[in-house]
C-alpha cells in the first residue's frame, strides 16, 4: 500500500441538506465512471494495481465526517464506510501505510487503522466497527477498521 497522488476527484452532483457530495474518481487522468461519496478529496492510497483506498470529506464545518470508499478500477466501488459523529469535527492528518494496512489520525484522540483483505471477510454487523464508525449492513467487508488512543507522555508537576 502506499499514498499516490495520480487520483482526482471531479464533483458530479453537489452536496444538499440532506445527502452527500458525489464524485467522480479520476486515476491517473483517465475517468474510471465510479462515483464516491463526498467531494473534497482528503487522500488517495494504492492497494494493489486494481484498487484504491479513497478518503473523502464535505469541508463540513462542526459536522465533518471522512468517508472511506475501497475501490476496483474494473469492479467500481467494492465497500465504503463513514467515520464521525453528529456535531463533532475532525481533521484528517497524519497519513501512514504499512504492509496490508493504513493509519491516520481523524477524531478524538486515537491513531485509526484500516486493514484491507484480498477477498471479503466474516464481519459481525453491531459488534465488529467501533461507534463512530458507520456502514451499510451485511456479514462481509473487505475493510477492517479500528482505532488506539494515542500514547500520551505523562505529566509531571512541581509542587
Amino acid at each position: 500500500m502506499q499514498p499516490v497522488n495520480t487520483v482526482t476527484l471531479i464533483e458530479n452532483s453537489p452536496a444538499t441538506e440532506f445527502k452527500q457530495a458525489k464524485s467522480e474518481v479520476i486515476v491517473a487522468g483517465n475517468t474510471t465512471g465510479i462515483i464516491v461519496s463526498g467531494h473534497v478529496l482528503e487522500a488517495a492510497v494504492q492497494v494493489n494495481d486494481d484498487r484504491y483506498l479513497i478518503f473523502t470529506t464535505d469541508d463540513v464545518i462542526y459536522e465533518e465526517f471522512l468517508t472511506v470508499t475501497l475501490i476496483s478500477v474494473n469492479d467500481g466501488v467494492l465497500e465504503s464506510l463513514q467515520l464521525g459523529n453528529e456535531y463533532s469535527s475532525g481533521f484528517f492528518e497524519k497519513l501512514s501505510t504499512s504492509r496490508g494496512s493504513v493509519h491516520f489520525h481523524f477524531i478524538g484522540d486515537a491513531v485509526w487503522t484500516i486493514k484491507v483483505a484480498d477477498s471479503p471477510r466474516l464481519r459481525l454487523p453491531f459488534f465488529s466497527d467501533p461507534r463512530e464508525v458507520k456502514r451499510a449492513s451485511g456479514l462481509k467487508t473487505y475493510m477492517t477498521i479500528m482505532t488506539r488512543p494515542i500514547p500520551t507522555s505523562p505529566k509531571w508537576g512541581i509542587r
